[in-house]
């Protein structure tokens, strides 16, 4: 055989070995997290058991974490980038709900996801900000006029901040290295007045749609935690009835009921503190990864 063609040949399977070996390497599976404080999370973390940090030493090989939290006292906001990790908070939570560190719906989203799926590389990108709105500083449709009604109008438009904080992480990885395939959602609870419950749902539909063509991902799966005054779950209802791919988790008040989610009890400044403990928050993670891995298991097993 010519020398020419055995190179020729040499050069060929090189390139087929190469491109056969370039289509195993799975991409990094992206997961967008945002809303108000309890996407934040106050679950306290000194209550995770050492079965909980064990999953979480595993998770942390398997799980990348940034995450652009509610501003300290209005002046920088809280950043973590590194491994799936708990929140170190600012003096004003840790005095609130009475905690070192804290996590949020993603940690025990994360422990079960890398359960589940132990070869695969995750991305959480997580943007939130304690007592915001979608009418006014979350609205993709942003307008002075609404920030305003919310009393947001000095509140950074946080779904442009939303969009760039997830570019700017998503460009640390090459192209083509990595694909969206969900985003999880918790706010509601500061739209449960008139006119933004009223138009909740065509608020959310619209963050939704604005998120799945800016990011070319149109079947992106989008799952809500229903919080909020009853026309803002219905809202949300009726959105994941008619949207496709869009899910609605329902928690529960009751302590009988399999999806209650306890809250803190004691008082902060003579008012109730509110927020989700280290019980609840581990259920809500649950619940996510629950509903995720029923309806949406194919995105990650594509």
């Amino acid at each position: 055989m010519p020398k020419a063609v055995v190179v020729l040949s040499l050069i060929l399977n090189l390139v087929f070995t190469f491109n056969a070996k370039s289509q195993d390497v799975k991409k990094t599976k992206v997961f967008l997290l945002a809303g108000q404080s309890n996407m934040d999370g106050r679950g306290a973390a000194s209550n995770l058991t050492k079965d909980d940090l064990k999953q979480l030493a595993f998770a942390q090989k398997r799980i990348h974490f940034y995450y652009k939290g509610t501003v300290n006292n209005g002046k920088e906001p809280l950043i973590i980038d590194g491994p799936l990790d708990v929140t170190d908070p600012w003096p004003f939570v840790k005095d609130k709900f009475r905690l070192n560190k804290c996590f949020g719906p993603e940690l025990f989203f994360g422990l079960a996801l890398s359960k589940a799926y132990p070869k695969e590389k995750f991305l959480f990108v997580k943007r939130s900000q304690g007592g915001t709105s979608l009418y006014g500083a979350w609205n993709p449709n942003w307008t002075l006029e609404k920030a305003k009604l919310k009393s947001e109008e000095n509140k950074p438009k946080l779904f442009e901040d939303f969009i760039a904080t997830t570019d700017a992480q998503l460009s640390k990885l090459p192209p083509g290295s990595f694909e969206i395939i969900g985003m999880l959602w918790v706010q509601g609870e500061s739209d449960s007045s008139s006119l933004p419950s009223s138009t909740y749902g065509q608020n959310i539909t619209a963050l939704i749609q604005k998120v799945r063509a800016y990011y070319g991902v149109p079947d992106m799966p989008f799952l809500m935690l229903g919080v909020g005054s009853k026309k803002v779950v219905a809202a949300m209802s009726d959105t994941s009835k008619n949207s496709l791919n869009v899910s609605l988790i329902r928690k529960s008040n009751n302590p009988k009921a399999n999806n209650y989610t306890p809250i803190y009890t004691h008082n902060w400044n003579g008012k109730p503190a509110g927020h989700y403990n280290y019980t609840g928050m581990k259920k809500i993670g649950n619940m996510f990864f629950d509903t995720y891995q029923k309806y949406y298991a194919n995105f990650i097993e594509r």
